[in-house]
């Protein structure tokens, strides 16, 4: 099966969040990557092999946590950790890339760590960000309500969110009152097509609401 969501993962906590939340996005399909970013290669063949080892073992132990031992994992060097992620996307053709939260982020809380936010502002692929915290809500990662806001009435948007639904056996919810369980947002307006690009509007939404959020080019 082709991949679809690839998840940035390095063993900390925060990005244990972000394996929890593409989990659940996945579903019942196997179409869920692992990824880390080497900057560079070690001097030494025996420093770069110890090193190329500790990488492989990381991803190992996160293939672990999700209980699928054979899940694709991918070394990416690169200098930049967003621009290594995207050109995966790109060549394995994905859609999703997701994120735990910045480091000491409170609980619950949604706050974009700084790959995360370089891809929220022109990026070329979806970005997904998980609340801190949230590889320990147990059976309530669940995803049954979906929120889709769209500041121009980008179609994209709620066809994105009607889509998750029935991947995930949830429900659309327009209702301004009711926390979802994960939030679609589209991009701000004047955005080129293609490109994501976050209001500050919409990154408050996205910490306020303490749910995951989902962001669309």
């Amino acid at each position: 099966m082709p991949i679809e969501i690839i998840v940035s993962y390095d063993a900390t906590e925060m990005d244990q969040d972000a394996l929890a939340l593409g989990q659940v996005l996945a579903g019942e399909s196997n179409s869920l990557a692992l990824a880390y970013v080497r900057h560079a290669k070690e001097e030494g063949d025996e420093r770069e092999q110890l090193a190329a080892e500790e990488a492989a073992q990381l991803l190992d132990s996160g293939a672990n946590l999700l209980g699928r031992p054979d899940a694709p994992r991918f070394i990416v060097f690169s200098a930049s950790t967003p621009d290594g992620l995207s050109q995966l996307a790109k060549s394995e053709e994905a859609s999703l890339i997701v994120f735990g939260s910045e480091y000491r982020t409170a609980g619950g809380h949604v706050e974009p760590q700084p790959s995360a936010r370089r891809l929220l502002d022109g990026g070329r692929i979806a970005v997904a960000v998980a609340p801190a915290g949230f590889r320990e809500r147990n059976g309530k990662k669940k995803i049954k309500t979906i929120g889709a806001i769209t500041p121009d009435d980008d179609p994209c948007v709620r066809t994105t969110a009607d889509s998750l639904a029935k991947r995930l056996d949830a429900k659309v919810v327009t209702s301004p009152h009711l926390t979802p369980d994960l939030l679609v947002i589209g991009s701000k307006i004047g955005t080129h097509p293609g490109v994501v690009s976050m209001s500050a509007a919409g990154l408050y939404l996205m910490g306020s609401v303490r749910c995951p959020g989902l962001v669309l080019p």
